[in-house]
């Protein structure tokens, strides 16, 4: 059904006319007459049947069914306006990578600059999500996942290696296993369990540490969490290095003493089959020499 519109000009005029609440500033704006404007104004008053502006003395103010319209107008003219703007700019490319929470938190988040500068002209998108994306349903182009395979569908380059490795605030002064008796080891409940997870319960029996209760002590749901609570000096956390870095380099945490347990491995993962743009290209190379270069410094 066609629209039953109102001329646009009259609409405009109403619109600069009710923002500046001045006939006069409205004609200025648009480059006509103050008594074009109030031509316009009347015609639309006219088409609708109701009094939009109460004209006073020097000024005109809205009446109840002027400031229902004005809103309306003022949206969708300036909606049209900033629409009409960005057909003129160029768009952008953008790469989206899905990774787990803490891996895009405590790994993605640090290295976005050294993207910035090497890729000025593709923005970088992060998905944080604990559950697998579908790649081919258009959420990521690319995602960051910590586990086994195989992924169907799916191609699967090993980006980073893992081990799980005692964790404690230098302040702890921790110097070999049997200091962990004095000590409350940090908790993690995963998500999802897999044996290849290694607890402290796997660490102990690897060090040969007697009398230390492997399940006592504070739980956390999120690495990021028990980071914190190892920097904070709240006890020893058994996580992975690769998660830490950061907190390593600035001598918030120590790993005070082996062994170090193995790990899965992070994949990066892309559909098969599928035609790589230029920026996917760039992003695809970016996190494996980034992920190389973080692998040795390790």
């Amino acid at each position: 059904m066609p629209r039953q519109l109102p001329p646009l000009a009259s609409l405009r005029a109403f619109e600069a006319a009710a923002r500046h609440l001045s006939f006069k500033a409205a004609a200025e704006e648009l480059n006509v007459t103050a008594t074009a404007i109030s031509h316009q104004v009347r015609q639309l008053e006219s088409q609708l049947g109701l009094r939009l502006f109460e004209r006073q003395t020097r000024q005109v103010a809205l009446t109840w069914p002027g400031q229902r319209l004005y809103p309306v107008l003022r949206d969708g003219l300036d909606a049209f306006a900033a629409a009409i703007e960005a057909l003129g700019r160029p768009v952008r490319p953008v790469v989206t990578v899905s990774a787990t929470t803490a891996f895009t938190a405590r790994w993605l988040v640090p290295r976005v600059p050294d993207w910035q500068a090497k890729y000025p002209g593709i923005d970088l998108r992060l998905h944080a999500s604990n559950l697998p994306v579908d790649l081919h349903g258009g959420v990521a182009d690319l995602a960051i996942r910590y586990g086994r395979g195989p992924y169907p569908g799916l191609r699967a380059t090993p980006l980073l290696g893992e081990r799980f490795v005692p964790l404690a605030s230098p302040r702890l002064q921790l110097r070999e296993p049997a200091d962990l008796a004095r000590c409350r080891l940090i908790q993690m409940d995963w998500t999802r369990r897999d044996p290849a997870l290694p607890g402290w319960r796997d660490w102990l029996q690897a060090a040969a540490v007697p009398g230390v209760d492997a399940e006592a002590g504070p739980r956390f749901s999120d690495e990021a969490h028990a980071a914190q609570a190892a920097v904070a000096g709240a006890g020893v956390a058994l996580l992975s290095e690769v998660l830490v870095q950061h907190e390593l380099a600035q001598g918030l945490l120590c790993i005070p003493f082996g062994p170090a347990l193995p790990g899965l491995a992070y994949h990066l993962m892309e559909p098969a089959r599928h035609s790589a743009s230029p920026a996917l290209e760039a992003a695809r190379r970016w996190l494996l020499e980034t992920a190389a270069a973080c692998a040795a410094e390790a």
